[in-house]
């Protein structure tokens, strides 16, 4: 398992050890229950333990669940709000969030946002961007979409075969005069190459604004992955490793750009009477900021069962013939927010093929990103969106597969996939 970095605590900010029922009352949940993390950690250290196919599971498995903390330790803060009647526009618990998010991450400044879409638009105004942009064809298409929405043409540029984050060599040999920036995506939470895209940024004096909605809490061997590049656009979304139900938040270096975007983000106001910019809505309310906090309290032990369930995986799909899982990029500490594997030839069924083989038992995986951003058809007609010159984001494309991770998996469910991959034809 890759090495972790643990993150300084509060000491007045004590996490709770266990997590109780909606109610607050009932079982402790899963995601704090050591009986259940014994059964994983057991099962990543014997693999055999993970060949067997266990009893049907009741109901479907998703992809993902998004993990809510106990709802008696967010009653009090709804109370709070709802006293206060401050709903919106930078009220307590946005300015809280926002000051505990930045020491959590380890980061300048954070400009909260109401979805990471908007936060996208955003920063491509702050930095008064034109023309094209460099970016990735393996993501989802709110990256491209944002470049859209700002006016900018995206221009697509292979990804690297290892890490399936863009390629720097690739980026520079799409670079034309009318380049002025990259947006690269930290694709599965996997750093990407940011010293070699940095350095065709400086070569060709272009900026950088990083796609980094699945880097919530990653960090490299110097500090937070989300230092890098002009700004970094992280997304709170309730599948993410970490969620507000909905929201977002644009990582600023310095307090001059996070006033800049904050104006952006609120219509361009500059006071009361005062507009300067064309802004927009982009404010996160209150409620979200105040799940926001909460979650701060619990997001190092839902890491650490990601990570718990990510070695099971590992353990129990090692040595099958046709099937590679992705590895990491360097990272000094991961978030686990995805479980990509690769299904190639060797494995006796094609991608699609074990896609709805699991699906018809109740597995849903997800065929993270397939289509191509570039083959979608408003992208379709670019120059740069042929798969022809996008050999290896076409091949990721048509092999990958997602399998469900996140924090209240159930070591028989990853028992389950493991089981019917290892066997997909149930011979």
């Amino acid at each position: 398992m890759r090495a972790r970095v643990k993150q300084p605590k509060d000491p007045a900010d004590s996490r709770p050890r266990r997590r109780r029922g909606p109610d607050g009352a009932g079982p402790p949940s899963p995601l704090l229950d050591d009986a259940l993390a014994e059964r994983l950690a057991a099962a990543a250290r014997d693999p055999a333990l993970l060949r067997t196919d266990p009893a049907p599971r009741t109901g479907p498995v998703y992809v993902t669940q998004p993990f809510l903390p106990p709802f008696a330790e967010f009653a009090p803060m709804l109370r709070e709000i709802w006293d206060r009647k401050v709903l919106t526009n930078g009220g307590p618990c946005h300015a809280e969030f926002e000051e505990r998010l930045a020491a959590y991450l380890g980061v300048p400044h954070v400009a909260l946002f109401n979805n990471a879409t908007t936060a996208l638009v955003v920063a491509l105004r702050a930095l008064g961007l034109t023309g094209e942009v460099v970016t990735t064809p393996y993501s989802f298409v709110a990256t491209s979409h944002a470049l859209t929405w700002g006016g900018l043409t995206p221009v697509f540029a292979d990804i690297d075969p290892r890490t399936l984050n863009l390629d720097p060599a690739a980026v520079e040999a799409a670079i034309t005069p009318r380049t002025r920036a990259i947006m690269p995506v930290h694709c599965y939470g996997h750093p990407c190459d940011v010293e070699g895209l940095a350095a065709v940024a400086r070569r060709h004096g272009l900026r950088i604004v990083y796609d980094a909605a699945h880097a919530f809490g990653v960090r490299d061997a110097a500090g937070s992955i989300l230092r890098h590049g002009d700004l970094s656009v992280l997304s709170f979304h309730a599948t993410k490793v970490f969620n507000t139900f909905e929201g977002g938040a644009i990582v600023c270096p310095d307090a001059r750009r996070k006033d800049q975007i904050d104006k952006l983000k609120n219509f361009g106001h500059d006071g009361e009477t005062s507009v300067i910019d064309v802004g927009l809505n982009g404010k996160m309310s209150e409620f979200n900021a105040a799940l926001g906090l909460l979650q701060l309290r619990y997001i190092d032990s839902a890491i650490d069962r990601r990570a718990v369930i990510d070695a099971a995986y590992r353990a129990g799909l090692a040595g099958i013939a046709g099937l590679a899982c992705l590895d990491g990029s360097g990272e000094a500490r991961a978030n686990f927010s995805y479980f990509p594997v690769l299904v190639g030839p060797g494995y006796p069924v094609a991608r699609d093929a074990l896609w709805e083989i699991l699906k018809a038992e109740g597995i849903h995986t997800r065929r993270y990103f397939h289509p191509l951003i570039s083959d979608h058809p408003m992208y379709a007609g670019l120059p740069s969106a042929d798969r022809s010159r996008l050999p290896v984001a076409s091949q990721a494309a048509d092999r990958i597969l997602c399998l469900p991770i996140y924090p209240d998996l159930e070591p028989e469910v990853v028992a389950r996939v493991i089981a019917r991959i290892a066997d997909p034809l149930g011979r």
